[in-house]
């Protein structure tokens, strides 16, 4: 290689761009994006019908039941839903299924419904009126399980599983070949009926309204209670936090006071910003979606963190600059480090979000949003928030002490009093 031959250089040494000049109009930018954010999250709950949802819950956090259905023909997702109403099912989503693309197949569709089990409420009410009573045996407790697809109903005296079986379909709950068995010691009187599953009902309400056959698989299914969907939601609110929380006390160790405001308010900035391109698009959120919200909180204090490591040193190195040039001269320095490392995460993120489906895709557009704000915050929320606070409190106490102190007047100076 020869000794005079030059590497490619996105950004030339020695450039002098003036970031901390224009940060108001960046400021300004990130404060109308966030009240885009904060706005567009009631809209989706309460004025936009078709959402009903300040967020596009997935099934991690909303309960309920997800199933991935594949069509012998073209189905327009309007008859899916209305198959699904007749049968009973409230409010379905059904949405066309992006991986239906890997099987070779265009007629797949993802349908959400908001129950887990095949039995409503109001059903469940209804089937424990009509078994108040079977034969001479009065009833004494009825309760489904965790997973929606099994009942168990306690007697006062032993009851005919077979004649149970028959209650249960004179009252319009279909059970599987199972059939009801006995549960528990014979003294307790339990029985536990096992429901026909969410996916065969689904099958069957589809078949008799779009034709027998028209359903040729259903690959997926997937189920939350509602109880532990809220429990995932609560989670997630405190998985965030604790990151916040570390983070909070690293950058006490590591840098004073000053650093500390901006680089919290870059990652909360960065969080709100990717969960408002969620709720404007209205991507599924979900578990993973989350995961992702972490990982650019983490790559963002890392981008923050090496900017305000070069301010602290070229603070002390240019001790006769003023603090906002010292400031902006480190985030000119940094600057092709910063490119570099977000081009490298945002493409490779940005591979998976064309050539991905399902999670793999809402993952890979989190990380694409989280890079883009995350180098912006970096430079245009932490560097702003440091000088503000530098200004505020070093700076003044620095003009405090420099003022000359007024000298006592000696009480043999001072004048005489005439008498």
């Amino acid at each position: 290689m020869a000794a005079n031959q030059k590497f490619f250089e996105v950004i030339k040494p020695g450039i002098d761009l003036d970031f901390i000049g224009t940060q108001k109009y960046w400021i300004g930018t990130s404060i109308t994006l966030l009240l885009v954010t904060f706005l567009m999250l009631p809209i989706n709950a309460y004025v936009i019908k078709s959402r009903g949802h300040a967020l596009n819950w997935g099934v991690d956090f909303r309960g309920g039941t997800e199933i991935v259905v594949d069509f012998s023909k073209p189905v327009d997702a309007g008859a899916i839903r209305a198959a699904l109403e007749a049968k009973g099912f409230e409010n379905p989503d059904v949405v066309k299924y992006g991986s239906a693309m890997e099987r070779g197949s265009s007629n797949a569709f993802m349908i959400r419904l908001g129950a887990v089990s095949v039995m409503s409420p109001e059903q469940a009410k209804k089937v424990e009126v009509a078994l108040a009573r079977v034969g001479d045996a009065i009833l004494k407790k009825f309760e489904f399980s965790e997973g929606g697809d099994k009942v168990y109903i306690r007697f006062d005296k032993a009851v005919d599983p077979t004649a149970l079986a028959a209650a249960l379909r004179v009252a319009g709950t279909n059970t599987t070949d199972k059939g009801v068995q006995q549960f528990g010691p014979p003294q307790d009187h339990t029985y536990e009926a096992t429901l026909v599953g969410m996916e065969s009902e689904v099958r069957a309400a589809l078949d008799a309204k779009l034709g027998a056959g028209t359903v040729t698989s259903i690959p997926q299914v997937s189920s939350v209670g509602a109880k532990a969907g809220k429990e995932l939601q609560l989670d997630g609110i405190r998985a965030l936090l604790g990151a916040i929380l570390l983070i909070v006390v690293y950058i006490a160790f590591r840098f004073d006071f000053r650093y500390g405001p901006g680089t919290i308010v870059a990652l909360l900035h960065d969080a709100l910003l990717t969960v408002g391109a969620f709720a404007i698009t209205y991507k599924e959120f979900s578990l993973t979606t989350l995961a992702a919200i972490l990982t650019i909180i983490g790559y963002s204090m890392s981008d923050t963190i090496v900017v305000f490591d070069r301010i602290r040193e070229n603070a002390s190195r240019y001790r006769d600059r003023a603090f906002d040039r010292v400031v902006n001269h480190a985030i000119n320095e940094t600057l092709s480090r910063t490119i570099l490392t977000s081009a490298t995460v945002f493409f490779v993120t940005l591979a998976m979000n064309i050539f991905g489906s399902g999670v793999i895709r809402d993952f890979a557009f989190a990380m694409n949003v989280g890079v883009i704000v995350g180098t912006y915050s970096s430079i245009f929320i932490a560097s702003p928030i440091l000088i503000w606070l530098n200004e505020k409190y070093v700076a003044a106490q620095k003009r405090q002490a420099a003022r000359p102190a007024r000298r006592p007047v000696r009480r043999e100076e001072e004048e005489p009093v005439e008498t």
